[in-house]
């Protein structure tokens, strides 16, 4: 089978003018880039959603950007063929543009992303249009934004009357004119997500956003339920329930080592009778012979 090609930002926009949907999803690890990348996805996103479903935090918040260079750089291991976007994380961009093109030279350097994902609309355009000069693609994200929860009143969705529906329109617009390639929105009503959608010449990655994006993007935890307390959520389907499975298997195994099951015979490896002699004496010894 031919090697599969990246995506890139000029067939992202040929796809959405001929209405191929783009496939994304989270990755933070090796092992969870390759299989992505194995079964096809289009993208991969380091988000820094691995704060609250790998290092357990309640928020993203916490996340550093050293924790997002050291997960990329594993995530860029497993997919060597596929394009990888991954987060900024909080507030390491908004200080000066300096600062933030510093942060940004370390996702690219040294966790090998292709693009940087950035939380927020018209306020941050002018730092989204330095990064784009200086020659980096920018995945922008509106809606909810899970870096403002404590400021924007939890985890609400967005676009739920006129005023907040123009605000949206008006940030993927200047997210737009800024140079993103292309824009997250994130648990926006169904009809506004489709408005910004046909009003936009870049596509949009919809989670929580409707049918009617350019793209569907899901965490990799909420699409296999890798999680021992699982919360559903609307938006998202899972298709496996593989953190059912690894408890049982764990269990499973926990057993078998308590009763003396495991190792079996088929799983310990012998040695020579000569090695044997070397370590214990003669055989007759080891036997219990007392002549």
């Amino acid at each position: 089978m031919a090697a599969k090609q990246a995506i890139n930002i000029l067939k992202m926009r040929k796809m959405k003018r001929e209405a191929v949907p783009i496939t994304m999803i989270t990755a933070y690890d090796y092992p969870s880039a390759r299989l992505a990348e194995e079964a096809g996805v289009d993208m991969l996103l380091v988000g820094d959603s691995l704060g609250n479903v790998v290092l357990g935090y309640d928020t993203t918040i916490p996340v550093t950007m050293d924790d997002m260079v050291y997960h990329t750089r594993a995530v860029a291991r497993g997919a060597t063929s596929t394009f990888i976007v991954t987060d900024l994380p909080f507030m390491t961009y908004h200080g000066s543009k300096d600062e933030t093109l510093r942060e940004v030279r370390r996702l690219m350097q040294e966790g090998h992303a292709h693009a940087v994902k950035m939380e927020g609309g018209a306020e941050i355009a002018d730092t989204v249009a330095a990064i784009v000069n200086a020659g980096v693609p920018v995945l922008g994200h509106i809606g909810l934004t899970p870096q403002s929860v404590n400021q924007i009143g939890g985890y609400r969705v967005q676009g739920k009357d006129e005023k907040d529906a123009r605000r949206l329109m008006e940030d993927a617009k200047a997210l737009e004119k800024a140079g993103a390639f292309a824009i997250v929105l994130e648990l926006v009503t169904e009809e506004v997500a489709e408005l910004i959608t046909r009003e936009l010449s870049i596509p949009t990655i919809g989670i929580g956003a409707g049918r009617h994006c350019d793209g569907q993007v899901l965490v990799f935890h909420d699409v296999l339920k890798y999680t021992s307390d699982y919360r559903e959520k609307r938006f998202v389907k899972t298709y496996a329930d593989i953190g059912s499975l690894i408890k049982s298997g764990i269990s499973a195994y926990v057993q078998e080592v308590k009763t003396g099951a495991f190792p079996a015979q088929e799983n310990v490896f012998t040695a020579e009778e000569a090695v044997i002699e070397a370590l214990y004496g003669a055989k007759k010894e080891k036997e219990g012979d007392p002549s």
